[in-house]
């Protein structure tokens, strides 16, 4: 099995045999469905996780009930967060959901902290996406604190409409990717559907003028 998965990861491939081994002997595989709640606020993280394929999200609920997606698990990644409760044995503080069936490798803590401490290829893996991760989560920090909002729903709406057009979305959705109220999302869009460059349906987003869009989103 670990001949399988751990070609999803480079930078696995270069651990010593006696690791490789060490992982092959320790490692767990996982199938999960879309929709499925991987972890919540509250839990303890008992595996580090590395998501062999799909997608899996991750929300900060505030206190008001405002939710944000802070970023997402794809193929060949590993979870900031659970690393993160990991190393300082917290419990989680966010949610992650399955968007895609889900296949996952889980590494035991006890094993986890084990490889930690004696192999160096392990951890440079560790630490090298833990850091990658904290960059994307400054940046969206950034984001939030700094960029117009209306600026960044175009943005995303240039970002979903290269996957499809029209894009399959609620005002609430594009509320939780922004991080902020849906009432803030159904006035912009009808601001954007005033100018003529979408059409705002039930569930549904027909951008009827790309470029003017992506322009928007990269110039103003």
């Amino acid at each position: 099995m670990t001949k399988t998965w751990i070609n999803e990861f480079p930078e696995l491939q270069g651990l010593p045999s006696e690791d490789q081994s060490f992982l092959a002997t320790r490692c767990q595989q996982l199938t999960l469905p879309a929709g499925k709640t991987v972890f919540a606020p509250g839990m303890d993280a008992q595996n580090f996780i590395l998501l062999k394929s799909g997608i899996v999200k991750v929300l900060q609920l505030s206190n008001s009930g405002r939710e944000i997606v802070l970023y997402r698990v794809e193929g060949g990644e590993t979870c900031i967060l659970t690393t993160s409760c990991l190393l300082s044995k917290d419990s989680y503080n966010a949610e992650a959901v399955t968007e895609t069936d889900v296949e996952a490798i889980l590494l035991p803590q006890a094993a986890f902290n084990e490889l930690i401490a004696t192999s160096e290829g392990f951890r440079n893996f560790v630490f090298s996406s833990y850091a990658d991760r904290i960059s994307s989560l400054i940046h969206l920090v950034e984001e939030v604190t700094f960029e117009r909002i209306d600026k960044r729903l175009a943005q995303k709406l240039v970002h979903m409409m290269d996957r499809s057009n029209p894009i399959s979305a609620t005002h609430h959705d594009l509320a939780v990717e922004l991080g902020t109220a849906r009432e803030v999302i159904s006035r912009h869009l009808k601001e954007f559907e005033r100018r003529g460059w979408l059409r705002a349906g039930r569930g549904q987003i027909d951008i009827l003028s790309p470029a003017t869009l992506r322009n928007f989103s990269a110039d103003h």
